[in-house]
C-alpha cells in the first residue's frame, strides 16, 4: 500500500486512520504524489491536474512574498467560487500566511470591518460579479485599517492590480522559497479567520488550525465516502466552512475532482452534472428541493450522482426518498457543525435509516465529544432538551483579538457553547430543536435577529423591532419581522424590504414584514418572540 493511502473505512474503534499529514500545504503535496495525473480540477474554461494545479498554487504564492506577505500575514478574500479564489487561498497556506474569507454578499461596511478588525494586509476580489465592483464599496468612511493592496482576480483592475500583472510581478522568486515556507507551516498554525456574527455585538473571527481543517475534513470525507473517483461540483461558497473545507481541503484529501459554481442557479447545475459527470454534491436542503421542483429535472441525465451531505436546515423523509429515488443518489447524510467549530461536529453514518438522516444530525464525529445541558450547565436526561456544548480538535483556538468573547463561548474544561438546543437518544445522535440565540438559516447561511434588527432600527419612523424565521419550502427558513412604528409614522411593507435590500447582505433581509400596533411582551418588558412565532403557524 502506498505510504498515503487512508482506508475508505474508519478502525475498529470507530477511529479515521491517520492521514500522514496535518497543514493544508502538506495535503496538496500528498495530493500531487497520490494524484498527480488525475484531473483536479475544472471551471472559467480550465482543466488542471493536481500537478499542475500545485504548479499554479506555487507561482501565486511568489506573487504574495513579492507583495510582501509574511508569515501571520491576513489575505482578505472577497469574491465568488473560481480558479482564482482557490488559488489564492490554497497560495495563503503555503506561504504560512492566514485566510480571511468574505461573505459575496456583504456590503461594503460589512467586508470593511472584517478586513479592518482581521488587520488584513493584501484583498483579493473582484470587479465583475453580479453587476458589483467589491473594491468601490470600500469607500473612505469604511477605511480597512491595515490593507495596503488590493488585487483584482477578475473584471476591470482600475487603479488596483491586476491579476495578471500580480502573478507576474512574483516570477523571479525563487522555489525553494516557496517550499521552505511551506515546509515551515505548524498544524496548530491559523489557517484562517472565519468571521461569523453572533446574535449580539459585531461580528467574530474564529481563529482555525491547520491540524482542525485536515483532521475534520479527513473525518468527514472518510464518513461520507468521498472517493478519488468522484468529481465533487461544489455549489456552497468557498467563504464558508462548507465550501473551503468540506469542498477544497476534502477534495485535495481524497483526490476527487473540484468543479466550482459560482452561484447556484438550477439549469446550470444540472448541465454540469449532466456535462462533467458529476457525482458528488453537497448543499442545503434547498438545492435538492429546488432540483426536484424544476419542471424539466427529467431532461438531464443525472444518473451519475452518488453521494449527498445535506444539513443546515430541517431536512424532511420525502425530501430524503425522492432524492433517492428521483436524483440518483446512493447515499444521502447529513451533519451539523459551526464555523466556531471549524464547521465540523456531528454527521450521520451510511446505514443510518432515512428516519435517522432526516430527524437528526447525526452523532459526533471520531475525536470528539458533544454534551446537551440545562441552563445550570448540567447534563440533560436522553429525550430532554438541552444546550449543545461540544469539545475536541475542531473547536476553533478563539475569537480573534477578542478574548472576552472567546471566554464567554468555550470555558476552561475546553468546552464551546453553540447556543443551539437539541435533544439527543441513546446512541448519542443529536435532533437541533431549537436556536437558543434565536438563530435562523436562510438557504445554508446563518442569519442573526439580533443583527437585523440592529438595522432596522435605523429605518425611519421606526419604535420597536424583532425578526424570527419562518418555515420556506425552498429556502428552509427565511426572515420576517415584525414593527411597531412610533407615532404618526407609516411603515409600508415593501419599502422596508426595499430598504433592506439595499444596507444589508439578502440573505439577511426579511421576505415579510408585519405592522404591530404593539409587542408581545412579558413583565420584564421582553418580547415573547414565541408569540410571534405563534402567529406564523
Amino acid at each position: 500500500m502506498n505510504e498515503y493511502d487512508v482506508a475508505s473505512e474508519t478502525g475498529a474503534g470507530g477511529e479515521i486512520p491517520d492521514l500522514g499529514v496535518s497543514t493544508i500545504p502538506a495535503v496538496l503535496d500528498r495530493a500531487v504524489a497520490l494524484y498527480g495525473d488525475r484531473e483536479a480540477f475544472v471551471g472559467d474554461g480550465i482543466r488542471l491536474t493536481f500537478t499542475e494545479l500545485a504548479a499554479e498554487v506555487d507561482r501565486v504564492a511568489k506573487a504574495l512574498l513579492t507583495a510582501g506577505v509574511d508569515t501571520g500575514d491576513r489575505v482578505g478574500i472577497w469574491g465568488p467560487n473560481s480558479l482564482r479564489w482557490l488559488l489564492g487561498a490554497l497560495a495563503t497556506y503555503r506561504i504560512g500566511a492566514t485566510v480571511v474569507p468574505i461573505n459575496t454578499r456583504f456590503k461594503g461596511s460589512e467586508a470593511a470591518y472584517v478586513l479592518r478588525t482581521a488587520g488584513a494586509r493584501l484583498l483579493l476580489t473582484v470587479t465583475d460579479f453580479l453587476d458589483t465592483n467589491y473594491p468601490a464599496l470600500l469607500t473612505d468612511e469604511n477605511a480597512v485599517g491595515t490593507l495596503q493592496s488590493i488585487v483584482v482576480m477578475s473584471g476591470e483592475p482600475g487603479t488596483h492590480n491586476s491579476w495578471t500583472g500580480f502573478v507576474e510581478a512574483g516570477q523571479a522568486v525563487a522555489d525553494h522559497e516557496v517550499t521552505t515556507r511551506a515546509a515551515a507551516v505548524a498544524p496548530d498554525d491559523l489557517s484562517d479567520i472565519m468571521f461569523t456574527s453572533g446574535t449580539t455585538g459585531q461580528p467574530k473571527g474564529a481563529m482555525l488550525t491547520h491540524a482542525a481543517t485536515v483532521r475534520g475534513f479527513d473525518a468527514w470525507a472518510t464518513v461520507v465516502g468521498l472517493r478519488d473517483t468522484d468529481r465533487y461540483l461544489i455549489v456552497n461558497p468557498f467563504f464558508h466552512t462548507f465550501g473551503l473545507k468540506a469542498g477544497i481541503v476534502s477534495a485535495l484529501i481524497k483526490g476527487a475532482t473540484i468543479v466550482p459554481l459560482k452561484m447556484f442557479d438550477v439549469r446550470a447545475a444540472m448541465q454540469l452534472i449532466e456535462d462533467e459527470q458529476i457525482s458528488m454534491l453537497p448543499g442545503p436542503p434547498s438545492i435538492y428541493q429546488t432540483m426536484l421542483d424544476h419542471p424539466d429535472v427529467a431532461s438531464f441525465d443525472l444518473s451519475s450522482l452518488r453521494l449527498a451531505v445535506t444539513g443546515a436546515a430541517p431536512v424532511s423523509v420525502e425530501l430524503v426518498r425522492r432524492m433517492r429515488e428521483e436524483l440518483h443518489f446512493e447515499t444521502v447524510v447529513t451533519g451539523y457543525g459551526l464555523t466556531e467549530s471549524t464547521g465540523i461536529i456531528t454527521m450521520c453514518r451510511h446505514a443510518d435509516p432515512d428516519e435517522t438522516i432526516s430527524q437528526t444530525s447525526g452523532r459526533a464525529i471520531p475525536g470528539m465529544e458533544v454534551r446537551l445541558v440545562d441552563d445550570d450547565g448540567n447534563d440533560v436526561a436522553v429525550g430532554t432538551p438541552g444546550e449543545v456544548l461540544a469539545r475536541g480538535y475542531t473547536i476553533m483556538r478563539g475569537y480573534f483579538a477578542n478574548p472576552q468573547a472567546t471566554a464567554e463561548a468555550i470555558d476552561a474544561d475546553g468546552w464551546l457553547a453553540t447556543g443551539d438546543v437539541a435533544v439527543g437518544d441513546e446512541l448519542g445522535y443529536i435532533q437541533i430543536t431549537d436556536r437558543k440565540k434565536d438563530m435562523f438559516i436562510m438557504g445554508g447561511f446563518n442569519a442573526y435577529p439580533a443583527e437585523i434588527e440592529r438595522s432596522l432600527s435605523a429605518y425611519p419612523g421606526v419604535s420597536q423591532v424583532a425578526v424570527i424565521g419562518v418555515a420556506d419550502h425552498r429556502m428552509g427558513e427565511v426572515g420576517k419581522a415584525f414593527i411597531v412604528p412610533k407615532p404618526g409614522a407609516q411603515i409600508v411593507a415593501d419599502d422596508v424590504i426595499s430598504w433592506c435590500r439595499a444596507t444589508m447582505a439578502n440573505y439577511k433581509v426579511p421576505r415579510f414584514v408585519e405592522v404591530l400596533e404593539a409587542m408581545p411582551m412579558n413583565a420584564s418588558g421582553k418580547i415573547l418572540k414565541f408569540e410571534l412565532r405563534d402567529r406564523t403557524t
